[in-house]
């Protein structure tokens, strides 16, 4: 696995604009890059990210993004970005505009974590902690190497999702579900 490697990125990388300038995340107040996706982690993230927002769109209840810096208040005071995460109209009112800038201040109700195999266990665990901290209700950890889904309540209260068992919304996303399988591109659903 390789090591994150924290940089400071040049004025002339900042002045590019949103979608030319690598991904990072702020800790501590230093700009961390954030490793791409691989390949297969990227179209989970995509169709997780596509499956939420039909459900969250049809209810009117958020808004549904892929790799969006949030602004994690105090006492986490950093910015993440995970790979998918759910905002509710309720944190965020639906007239409200999104900012055109990084980063988002508002904490999501859920964030989604697709592994890839440059991701380090000890920075996972780390992010966990200050989601749920920072007031994220459900964050789920997708290891599709070994075909497992982590969906944790709290940063101690966690479960194992395998294939042939159903990812659920809990009391974040009441009524959302999906095959295991088919978040973790097991099957060829019909779209």
């Amino acid at each position: 696995m390789n090591a994150v490697a924290t940089i400071r990125f040049p004025q002339r990388e900042l002045a590019k604009s949103p979608t030319e300038r690598p991904l990072y995340e702020v800790v501590d107040g230093i700009q961390v890059a954030k490793q791409p996706m691989s390949a297969l982690s990227g179209q989970i993230a995509s169709r997780l990210s596509r499956r939420l927002g039909v459900f969250v769109e049809g209810r009117h209840l958020g808004e549904v993004v892929q790799e969006v810096l949030f602004d994690l208040p105090a006492p986490v005071k950093r910015q993440r970005r995970p790979d998918v995460a759910y905002v509710s109209y309720e944190r965020w009112p639906a007239d409200r505009p999104i900012p055109d800038a990084d980063p988002w201040p508002v904490v999501p109700d859920m964030t989604v974590e697709v592994l890839s195999p440059n991701d380090l266990h000890r920075e996972v665990v780390t992010k966990i902690g200050e989601y749920f901290r920072a007031g994220v209700r459900l964050v789920w950890v997708i290891e599709p190497t070994i075909a497992q889904i982590y969906v944790y309540a709290s940063p101690t209260d966690n479960r194992i999702l395998t294939p042939g068992q159903v990812l659920d919304g809990g009391e974040v996303l009441p009524g959302f579900s999906i095959a295991v399988s088919e978040v973790l591109l097991q099957s060829n659903p019909v779209q």
